[in-house]
């Protein structure tokens, strides 16, 4: 089994269980699903500050926390049943810089990549609409920016 594999079947199936399980939790609980929430959802158990305790965080902080713990497990048993842990060699402070910005970016943009290009354009969104196109447009000028100057993960 490779990380990547060739071939759409992997790809369609993932997206069609990302697809049902966002549309149930919207037909059922009238909730949009992202990651970024997770974080300040979860803050509210722990943190006295009242951004965290608005009533928003405390009414979704259960589900939000399930959801946080299943995409942490999700990731353990993937590796587990891959019989290899995969490694990187960037280095630890890039990717301490990388989860900065992109901390920083969702919630400045209202919601991270998945909330809003999942949850947001399937919902007609105008704001998810823009805010995926910056996403992309940022991501693709970074990226071709860092390959010309020679930089390399």
């Amino acid at each position: 089994m490779t990380l990547f594999p060739i071939g759409i079947f992997q790809y369609a199936l993932g997206g069609a269980l990302i697809g049902i399980a966002i549309s149930l939790m919207y037909a059922f609980g009238g909730q949009l699903v992202g990651q970024s929430t997770f974080f300040s959802s979860s803050l509210s158990y722990v943190s006295r500050a009242k951004y965290f305790q608005q009533e928003k965080w405390k009414l979704q902080r259960n589900w939000r926390f399930l959801i946080g713990i299943g995409t942490i497990l999700g990731a353990v048993i993937f590796v587990m049943t891959m019989g290899e842990w995969f490694t990187t060699r960037v280095q630890w402070w890039r990717l301490f810089l990388g989860g900065l910005f992109v901390g920083f970016g969702a919630r400045f943009s209202r919601g991270c990549t998945s909330g809003h290009g999942i949850c947001g354009l399937s919902s007609f969104s105008l704001p998810s609409l823009i805010a995926v196109a910056v996403f992309m447009s940022v991501a693709i000028i970074v990226a071709l920016s860092m390959k010309s100057l020679g930089v390399s993960p």
